[in-house]
Parts: structure tokens; sequence; C-alpha cells
């Protein structure tokens, strides 16, 4: 599918390394501008000096040293993102961690609150920031980063998953806010990623994530995990207008058909498809439990 980002500026969050880093590298390579957010200064300019290689005329690569937990910071970073750019057309809320491990009543609460205000608040504060700015230009593109605890449980990785499913159900309710004003809002599940977040759990061991889970891992690192293309790819259709009018959808990278969409986009917006739903007796042809 080919995507030509020309003329769009975008803000990248968590976009020094990994998975953020490869969607803004696929954004320039595609023409548009970026602005790379992230808290470790020595990556993030190593990042910019990177992408700053494959820019032609009239696009430019910006980095900022944020932490999107902060609200200071994401006003300060939205701020002079807008005095740099005339407009930004894409948000990227790429930024995350696992935060602390272990069962609920082991885990420092600190670090466990610390985990919700990156992954959910972050992501959040973003949004607040920069939708206004969408809101005039009647335009905007975002594009947040969900997990595998979105959709189902991760025992002793609690905080991660509450705040992921979270993020998700925010992103659904937004969609539904700016609903008509050209602001398309999606999530997406990228895979196993062989990125900082499964060395993390491979450093933590198996008493701190469970041996099930950390087995997991191990075969993730050695398999190679889910190419970072898959997620890559989906963040540049969800940029383009390719995909204007999908909004509210949670979207595997690996697993949906999703270059498919523009053709049922009139069925997409009439049904709850791709959405955290409950799921009730019926739905599994049980008639015992449902009035």
């Amino acid at each position: 599918m080919a995507i030509s980002l020309k003329n769009r500026v975008a803000l990248i969050t968590g976009a020094s390394q990994g998975l953020g880093k490869a969607i803004a590298q696929a954004y320039v390579e595609a023409g548009a501008s970026v602005i790379l957010c992230a808290r470790n200064e020595k990556k993030l300019f190593a990042t910019k000096y990177l992408l700053d290689k494959f820019c032609l005329k009239n696009q430019k690569v910006q980095a900022i040293i944020a932490d999107v937990s902060n609200q200071e910071d994401v006003r300060r970073l939205v701020g002079k993102s807008l005095s740099m750019f005339k407009q930004i057309h894409i948000l990227v809320n790429n930024a995350g961690v696992y935060g602390t491990k272990g069962l609920i009543e082991d885990v420092e609460w600190e670090e466990w609150v610390h985990a919700i205000e990156i992954n959910l608040f972050g992501s959040v504060l973003m949004m607040k920031a920069l939708i206004p700015h969408f809101r005039k230009n009647k335009y905007g593109k975002i594009i947040q980063l969900s997990g595998g605890g979105a959709t189902k449980p991760m025992p002793l990785i609690s905080a991660y998953a509450t705040s992921k499913a979270a993020i998700v159900r925010f992103v659904e309710t937004i969609s539904e806010e700016v609903k008509g004003e050209g602001i398309d809002i999606n999530s997406i599940a990228p895979g196993a990623l062989n990125t900082r977040l499964l060395d993390e759990v491979l450093k933590a061991g198996s008493e701190r994530v469970g041996n099930e889970f950390y087995k997991k891992a191990l075969k993730q690192k050695a398999n190679g995990g889910t190419p970072l293309k898959y997620a890559t790819e989906l963040s540049m259709f969800l940029a383009s207008e390719l995909s204007d009018g999908i909004t509210g959808k949670l979207i595997s990278a690996k697993w949906d058909n999703w270059d498919q969409f523009p053709d049922y986009i009139e069925e997409l917006k009439n049904s709850d498809i791709y959405t955290l739903r409950r799921i009730v007796g019926k739905d599994r042809d049980m008639g015992w439990g449902d009035r």
C-alpha cells in the first residue's frame, strides 16, 4: 500500500527507540515532518540526527525532551510544537512502560501509580492538549498504542494491563466526543514486540512476572517476536487519508485485514466490531445466563 504523508506534521511520543523510532522513520520516508518526544536526551537526539538524513526539501525533524506524565511538560511540548509548525496533523501516543511487576499486595504503590501516569494519564494529557487544535482545523489523526493488557488479564503486570484497557475505552469515548469534526482516533495492538519492554520482563525474571509469562517472553526473544513493520505499516495507514472515517477502533496490526477497511467504512461506522465489549451467555451459545 503506497502511502504519502507529504506536507503532514506528526508529533510522536516515546520516539527515541523501538516502535516509536520505527514509526517516525516511516513517516519521514513518506514525506512527513516529525516532532520527536522522549525523556532520554541522548537517545532522542541520536534518533533526530539519524532521521535528518532522510529529510527532503521542506521536511523537518524536531526533538523535544518531555515527560508525558507531567502536565507542565505536555503543555510545553505542545506549545513549542505549535510554534514550530503552522499545523500538526497527526499525534502518535507511543510512550509506555510495563511498570512494577508482582502480586498486587507486594508491589510498591508509587511505582504502580507511575505506570498509570505514563500509559494512561500521559496519553490523555496529550489528547487533551492537542484536540482543541484539531477541532480548530477540522482535521486530526490520533494513533494510540495499546497492548495485550487491553483484551486479556495480565497477572503480575496489573498496572500495565489496567492502563491499556483504560486507554482503549478512552479512545472509544473521545472518538464519540469529536464525531463529525474530521478527527479520527484509533488504538493499535502492535503484537508481541522484541523491544526494551521484553528485555524488562526477562530482567525481572519468573518470580516477578510468573513462570508462564516468563517462558513466553523467552520464546518470543528466541523467535524474534512480531516484526515492527506490522505496527509501522498500520500507523502509516491510520495517519493517511486512506483511513478517513475509521475511528474508535482497536485494530490488531498482525491479525486484522485493516488494508481492506476503506472498502467497508459504513459497516465499520455502524458496528461495534474492533471495540471492547462485554461477552454475555448467548454470545457463547449458553442459554442460561441472559434474560
